[in-house]
């Protein structure tokens, strides 16, 4: 059994900032800090008091953690940036708020007495002495100090005050993980209600002392106990009045904190089963679980639900088959073909997700260059002449106005340009795609084609493929590159306008060009020529997309399953320890690939692999403290080698994001490990000793905890089958009141009961009173509607002596389904009967 916690995290955007440069604006982006730490940077939006985000983040942290920190920075390119102000919301806060808390936060002040981390380490107690005791404080050691020094670390002492009596450690000097060992006894008096306040400061020579934090004892709590001893963790001083609350701006924020209990997977293993077996019998089986979890999602949590479903039958090698039940679904109670797919139900956002989780890869291999080519070529593009700014152009001194005209077809020839790469790099792609999502689409294909046959229906089996493949996979990709990772930043309003423009044109063509989709836009007119040109592109593309046999499917997944695809790659910079020489005197730009079973370098990703760490033998992936390279971005991993000896490398990233995207990808596939470490040092041993906590044993247990449980979620993680089981099974617990019926005696009437059912109406009403009316047995039968707006049916049942209320309401219940689906079979017959022409 395991607790695991996440928040779901969306920056929305930030209003009325205060301007930091002197044109009078500010170049905004926010660092969200779990308990002090530093784990996701937002893109800067640049010279705007009223910045808009639009990030989401899913993080996983320990249940421990105790507040969620939204720090709006200033970027300055020759200083160091200013600090706007920040939004704290605490772990008891979120709790407080089970949906979520959304909604606009007035950012604060940062007060650098509110800006606290870390543990102490003390052991309270009562020994004999004074008639009422003496008290003896021992305070050995702390971790994780706030770093307030710019060499980034702090000169940390303690100070112990209990009764007008005050009493210091030693100073330790430059670390962050000090190491005191010192004991300080005070004089107990009889009934003193004076409490014990341990406070840790940071010792500056010119200026005053910066406050780390403190622990206030309860002296009565110490007298009952007599000696409390641990680790504590350092509270803020919050004596003073919140400062510049409203004048420093706001911030919308969306944040929700889910915690889960996730138990033994053989818990889970009834509802996989009974999932598993649905999906592989399909619509021929008797199951009704999924069309049950269909009919309970709503809007909110659909997308959620779908992710969970699809992420688990991956895991059981069933993707392909529940989509297709999805499909079969969908399509049945479909009958219009132009409304296929359209909606938001849960066969489109399985679909989705699906992509997104197998796709992603394929997506950045296609779109990858096009994309790159437009921001790098910053080109002002428009189609829309209502929109146009004509601009003078030309060489100095040769300046000639730009008309109208010349805008809109230079615009034009771009996006021909952007749509006609982006189609043939489509059209190259058909082995690149992954097989599994060509036998998906493979299905989809065959399955719209048997429900909408005929010549008139030719384009729809290909607009249901592209209603997943253009409209809802690369038409986003495109218009928010940064949302699927193919950028590093959100684009700037002109190359936005650019990516949106061809977002459309590839839309027409996924649409197949139709009347209804030029109609809307009639100004898109100059790219119709690429456009059904491109149409004729991807219906051959889908064609042979496809064309994937069973045993092409199996020999392309056994063909991926041995290349072990990259989780994580790309360039970062390897120090290495030379005796006792400054450690930033070596260092090297290498490439770096991390699989599911090793993390190797290499000069460049096509370059011989120059060494490999296997997954196995890693212990931790931790940071490094800002003072042992000058830098915030330095990771280390720490292995054994080949020979079981102990080692470290130590890898500088080139932004916080990046570092913990590393951290994140390295924790997951070494989570099972056995071995893991429970602590580390942050800092190197450098010369005789620890940079961190001072001390000379190199063998010496590590100075801090690790932090193995805390990640981000991103697109290509490892499958968490027990995770995703506990999800759906949250999900069908929380609809199970809303499902249920409830039975209760009716004590007017004899031999009755009523059936009270929760989100139906008076069409189920009479239907369920008809049929039990066809039961001789039945002497009664009737409802009510309590109210409207209550969504339930009351329904009174009375039989004879000789036969319950509950058996007749069972028998009436399954003689409606059984006559319902003989209903629809005879249904579906007169409709193909009438396609193919029978009288």
């Amino acid at each position: 059994m395991a607790k695991r916690s996440s928040l779901s995290i969306r920056i929305v955007e930030g209003k009325n900032l205060p301007a930091k440069d002197i044109t009078g604006s500010s170049d905004p982006y926010c660092i969200v800090k779990v308990d002090n730490e530093p784990i996701i940077r937002t893109a800067t939006v640049w010279k705007t008091l009223c910045p808009f985000w639009g990030e989401e983040y899913q993080v996983h942290l320990p249940p421990t953690f105790h507040a969620v920190a939204f720090y709006v920075m200033d970027e300055d390119a020759l200083s160091r940036d200013d600090v706007i102000g920040k939004v704290c919301l605490t772990r008891d806060t979120l709790a407080a708020h089970p949906k979520g808390f959304s909604g606009w936060a007035h950012l604060t002040e940062v007060d650098p007495d509110e800006e606290v981390q870390g543990e102490i380490h003390l052991r309270l107690e009562v020994v004999p002495g004074t008639p009422a005791g003496r008290l003896r404080c021992s305070v050995l050691e702390a971790r994780d100090l706030a770093p307030k020094d710019r060499n980034g670390a702090s000169d940390p002492f303690v100070r112990v005050r209990y009764n007008g009596r005050t009493q210091e450690t030693s100073i330790v000097k430059k670390s962050c993980y000090p190491r005191w060992n010192e004991t300080f006894e005070f004089d107990l008096e009889e009934g003193a209600a004076e409490a014990v306040c341990v406070e840790a400061w940071d010792w500056d020579l010119v200026s005053r002392n910066d406050f780390l934090g403190r622990v206030v004892f309860n002296v009565q709590r110490l007298w009952a106990a007599q000696q409390e001893e641990g680790w504590f963790r350092l509270q803020p001083d919050q004596s003073k009045s919140r400062r510049g609350e409203g004048s420093l701006g706001s911030l919308q924020l969306e944040v929700r904190l889910r915690d889960e209990t996730v138990l033994p997977s053989g818990c889970y293993q009834p509802l996989v089963r009974l999932l598993c077996r649905e999906v592989k019998l399909g619509t021929q089986g008797p199951g009704q679980l999924i069309p049950l979890i269909e009919e309970t999602t709503s809007t909110e949590c659909r997308q959620e639900v779908a992710t969970n479903l699809l992420k688990l039958f991956l895991g059981q090698g069933l993707a392909k088959d529940f989509l297709d039940l999805l499909f079969q679904l969908e399509l049945g109670r479909t009958s219009e073909a132009n409304t296929l797919f359209r909606s938001n139900s849960l066969a489109s956002k399985s679909m989705e997700s699906f992509l997104k989780v197998v796709g992603m890869r394929y997506l950045h291999g296609v779109l990858g260059p096009i994309i790159d080519r437009v921001f790098e070529e910053k080109k002002y593009v428009e189609l829309d002449p209502s929109k146009v700014e004509v601009k003078d152009v030309g060489c100095s001194g040769l300046h000639r106005p730009q008309t109208e005209a010349d805008v809109l077809e230079h615009s034009a020839q771009t996006l021909r340009i952007h749509l006609g790469a982006l189609l043939s790099a489509l059209s190259r792609s058909v082995r690149a795609c992954p097989a599994v999502v060509r036998a998906t689409f493979r299905q989809l294909f065959r399955r719209v084609r048997e429900r909408f046959p005929g010549a008139q229906h030719e384009n729809v089996p290909f607009i249901a493929v592209t209603s997943f493949l253009c409209l809802r996979f690369l038409s986003p990709a495109i218009m928010a590159p940064k949302l699927f990772h193919l950028r590093e930043r959100h684009a700037d309003a002109r190359t936005s306008r650019t990516l949106l423009l061809l977002a459309k044109a590839v839309q027409n063509v996924g649409n197949m060009d139709t009347p209804a989709s030029r109609a809307k836009e009639a100004w898109m007119e100059p790219l119709q020529p690429t456009v059904r040109q491109g149409v004729a592109q991807l219906k051959d593309f889908i064609t042979k997309l496809v064309d994937i046999g069973e045993k092409e499917e199996l020999d392309l997944q056994r063909t991926l399953s041995l290349q072990a695809p990259p989780v994580k790659e790309g360039p970062l910079f390897i120090h290495r320890t030379k005796g006792k020489g400054h450690l930033m005197s070596s260092f090297k730009k290498l490439h770096f690939s991390l699989t599911t079973e090793a993390l190797s370098f290499a000069k460049t990703p096509s370059s011989k692999k120059s060494a490999l760490i296997k997954l196995a033998n890693i212990r931790a992936a931790e940071k490094v403290e800002e003072k042992s390279f000058g830098s915030s971005h330095v990771m280390q991993v720490i292995y054994e080698d080949d020979a079981g000896k102990a080692q470290t490398m130590y890898l500088q990233c080139k932004c916080v994001n990046e570092l913990n995207q590393w951290l994140s990808a390295l924790r997951k596939v070494s989570i099972s490990n056995p071995g893991l470490l429970g602590s580390y040092h942050p800092g190197v041993f450098r010369g005789d000793k620890w940079s961190c906590c001072h001390q000379k044993d190199k063998s010496d247990l590590g100075c801090d905890k690790t932090r193995s449980r805390v990640t981000l979620q991103e697109w290509n993680d490892p499958l968490d089958h027990d995770l995703e089981a506990q999800l759906i099974y949250r999900h069908l617990l929380g609809v199970e009141a809303a499902l249920r019926i409830t039975i209760n005696k009716d004590t007017k009437v004899p031999n009755a009961c009523l059936f009270t059912i929760n989100k139906e109406d008076h069409t189920l009403g009479n239907i369920i009173k008809s049929q039990l009316l066809k039961d001789p047995q039945v002497l009664f039968a009737g409802y009510k509607v309590p109210h409207p707006l209550e969504h339930k049916i009351i329904i009174r049942v009375q039989t004879t002596p000789d036969y319950s209320p509950q058996e007749a309401f069972t028998n009436a219940i399954t003689d409606l389904i059984s006559e319902l689906s003989l209903l629809e079979e005879r249904f579906r017959v007169a409709i193909k009967d009438k396609q193919e022409g029978i009288e």
